[in-house]
């Protein structure tokens, strides 16, 4: 088993911000994994989604159950080989797994940020990622990888960083949110910001924690990341065996937890309240609504991706409705337009969102082959 350690490292330098503002005196957390060759051609980075971090693999040794939320994706032999690539794993700024944000000192203040905490976007998180691997004597990236919004933040790399990435990994993920999906986020973050415990964003003083509302926000996203048929393959309509019925099968009750569903819904929601920060949700799920590399040019998505240069390995699952194969084969025809080389593959699938975090073989061995291409000329002197 692949042994992780988690670093940090401060950046004194003040980062610009889309929003205008900047942030100083800021750590990010980060995780590699493999060795670095002698000329630094084999760097890989991951970029995590909504309610994941910079631990992308392995365990810690002192925390053997922790394991990485990709590690049936990277490690030794894996699609992702750590014996052949160095593997960069960062949580982003902003980010409760480390990284500075909202629960942490404002350097201007000597207060914590709580809701004073800048807006970010995928560009700040990319900028912030450029000045790590800067840090790390990084010139270029062998790939950029990511599921999701991890998959925003590997395109973003393309356009803000042409010539320091020769590989971009997109799995489940599109080019901006459509209404639907910023509605979601939309309704999440009013469970947040109505619950009593919220106090503005400034709970951290108040000595609570807005657990209610991260519960719903958890129990809408989660219901988004799963496909009908899985829920209904996994829950259906079963009751829950601890529950007393009357003869018709039900209690007959408005808010007792009768169906199994619920039951899972609710310890979804109970689980990330005791660990995910609420002014963080706030902070990623804008994030996620504001991308839109294509809004500079007037919607225009061919227009937007010319500037990227390198090869692209585009992921969709079949049964993905809130990052449907449609808004992936829009990215592969904007690429195609400009002339890029891509490669693409629509796995079918019956997970759902979920199904970029699984265990699917032809998924992973459609990355293991573009991976055990990308290899090959390492040993050459270098990444095609």
């Amino acid at each position: 088993m692949l042994i992780a350690e988690s670093q940090s490292m401060l950046f004194e330098a003040p980062l610009p911000l889309q929003s205008g503002a900047s942030i100083r005196d800021y750590s990010l957390s980060f995780e590699t994994y493999g060795t670095l060759n002698a000329d630094k051609s084999n760097a890989v980075l991951i970029c995590h989604a909504l309610n994941a971090s910079h631990h992308v693999a392995g365990v810690y040794a002192d925390q053997p159950k922790n394991l990485g939320w990709w590690d049936n994706m990277i490690g030794p032999g894996k699609s992702l080989d750590t014996a052949r690539f160095f593997v960069i794993g960062v949580n982003n700024l902003g980010s409760c797994f480390g990284s500075t944000g909202p629960m942490h000192e404002n350097p201007d203040t000597g207060r914590v940020y709580g809701a004073d905490f800048p807006v970010v976007t995928v560009e700040d998180w990319v900028n912030a990622q450029a000045r790590l691997l800067d840090a790390l004597g990084i010139t270029q990236l062998a790939a950029v990888m990511g599921g999701s919004l991890g998959g925003m933040q590997a395109l973003s790399w393309t356009l803000q960083y042409p010539e320091r990435v020769k590989h971009a990994v997109v799995v489940a993920s599109a080019p901006n949110l459509n209404a639907e999906n910023i509605a979601f986020n939309e309704v999440a973050r009013r469970a947040i910001v109505t619950d009593p415990d919220f106090h503005n964003g400034h709970f951290y003083a108040q000595g609570v924690v807005p657990k209610r509302g991260l519960r719903i926000a958890r129990m809408i996203g989660h219901i988004t990341y799963l496909s009908d048929d899985v829920m209904n393959e996994k829950f259906g309509r079963e009751l829950r065996e601890a529950v007393t019925h009357n003869a018709t099968g039900y209690k007959y009750s408005t808010q007792e937890v009768e169906f199994q569903i619920e039951s899972y819904l609710r310890y979804q929601g109970d689980k990330f309240s005791e660990y995910f920060d609420a002014n963080t949700y706030l902070l990623i799920t804008r994030a996620l609504d504001y991308f839109d590399p294509a809004r500079a040019f007037g919607g225009d998505l061919s227009k937007a991706l010319a500037r990227a240069s390198c090869k692209f390995l585009l992921v969709s699952f079949s049964t993905d409705w809130r990052f449907s194969p449609a808004r992936s084969r829009e990215m592969v025809k904007a690429l195609l337009d400009n002339r890029r080389d891509v490669s693409y593959a629509e796995i079918d699938a019956p997970h759902g969102h979920d199904a970029f975090l699984l265990e699917d073989p032809r998924y992973l061995n459609v990355v293991r082959s573009y991976f055990d291409n990308m290899a090959n000329p390492l040993s050459e002197g270098g990444v095609s």
